[in-house]
C-alpha cells in the first residue's frame, strides 16, 4: 500500500494549484512502487483515510 500525505492548507484551488507537483512529476514518483500497489490518503496526520477511485478525478 502507497499512502499519499494531504495537507489541507489553502482555501483556493489556484493557491493549491500553485504548489501542487504536476501529472508528471507524480507518475515519475508512482512509477517507483509496484503497478498492482494501492494508493490511499492519509488526512489529519494520520487520523481518518481515504481511497482514490477513477470518479473523483476530475479536471
Amino acid at each position: 500500500m502507497v499512502t499519499i500525505h494531504t495537507n489541507r492548507t489553502y482555501y483556493s484551488a489556484i493557491e493549491a494549484e500553485q504548489n501542487s507537483i504536476t501529472i508528471k512529476e507524480l507518475i515519475d514518483i508512482l512509477s517507483q512502487y509496484d503497478e498492482d500497489e494501492k494508493i490511499i490518503l492519509s488526512n489529519d496526520n494520520g487520523y481518518t483515510y481515504g481511497h482514490i477511485n477513477k470518479r473523483i478525478i476530475t479536471e
